[in-house]
């Protein structure tokens, strides 16, 4: 049937000189989205990765702050001295901690040298992988990159910090305070939480702190004296320890904070480690 007959019989009217002007096809979004705080995957079992958008925070603790929390003084030096950093480019960051299915999903495919995390009786699925140290992290990303022909890595300690800030300057991204109802923290669950279970901070990103504590790539240093300020990861050093940031479900409030940071043992692994992941994004 052709065209005019279709829109005679729709009741609608032919033009005049029998002209139908063509279909005009929408606009096609563009991938991956550009927009802050937009949401994509890569594949049906890549994390769910949010834009992040260029900018600055202060990272480090004040004095105020530690002595507040009645934070050791161990942390003293180690958050210190307060310094100013700018991200000045676009990135992605998983919205959630890298779930047991997504882990799975990359040991079924050849990837992640075919270990597979004990997951401590409680489950797997979308519980966050623990037991995966330094170098599982790793491998996951690198399958990750090669399953999507995209860069995915670790983030850098300051990628991490400025995301998990949330656009905030507190002492946790809901403010001065931690309730259990915020995170899991202190073993009120006595194990890990599925991801997502608890409200995310401003930039749309879950578990941010407590859950599991999350690798990054720096090397740990005592001090942030001699800091990279613009988002790259610090590798100086002799890289006996890797940080990791957030803090797990056992630990209390003061050791969850967005400012605490510790070194682990690269070799690492137990229930408390896990880790989330950044994709690099074209800028313009």
């Amino acid at each position: 049937m052709s065209i005019l007959l279709v829109m005679a019989a729709a009741g609608a009217s032919a033009p005049a000189n029998g002209y139908v002007p063509p279909k005009v096809l929408a606009t096609q979004p563009a991938f991956p989205p550009k927009r802050t705080g937009a949401a994509f995957a890569d594949c049906r079992d890549c994390p769910e990765m949010v834009v992040i958008a260029p900018g600055t925070f202060i990272e480090g603790s004040s004095a105020r702050e530690r002595k507040a929390l009645g934070v050791l003084p161990m942390f003293d030096r180690m958050e210190s001295p307060r310094h100013r950093v700018t991200i000045g480019y676009r990135y992605a960051v998983s919205r959630y901690e890298v779930t047991f299915d997504e882990w799975d999903a990359c040991v079924a495919d050849g990837g992640c040298n075919g270990y597979k995390p004990n997951d401590a009786g409680w489950g797997r699925g979308r519980r966050p992988v623990i037991n995966v140290n330094f170098a599982d992290a790793q491998a996951y990303v690198e399958w990750l990159s090669r399953h999507t022909g995209q860069r995915y890595r670790l983030p850098s300690e300051a990628e991490w910090s400025y995301a998990a800030r949330g656009g905030v300057q507190t002492w946790y991204p809901w403010g001065n305070a931690l309730r259990p109802e915020d995170a899991s923290f202190g073993n009120h669950n006595d194990r890990t939480s599925q991801v997502g279970s608890y409200r995310p901070n401003g930039f749309g990103l879950h578990d941010v702190v407590g859950n599991v504590a999350e690798w990054v790539q720096d090397c740990h240093h005592d001090d942030y004296i001699g800091a990279p300020a613009d988002g790259s990861a610090w590798f100086t050093g002799p890289c006996t320890l890797r940080n990791v940031r957030g803090g797990g479900w056992s630990l209390q409030g003061w050791s969850i904070r967005l400012s605490q940071r510790i070194g682990d043992p690269p070799g690492a692994r137990n229930d408390h480690l896990g880790f989330r992941v950044v994709r690099e994004l074209a800028q313009d």
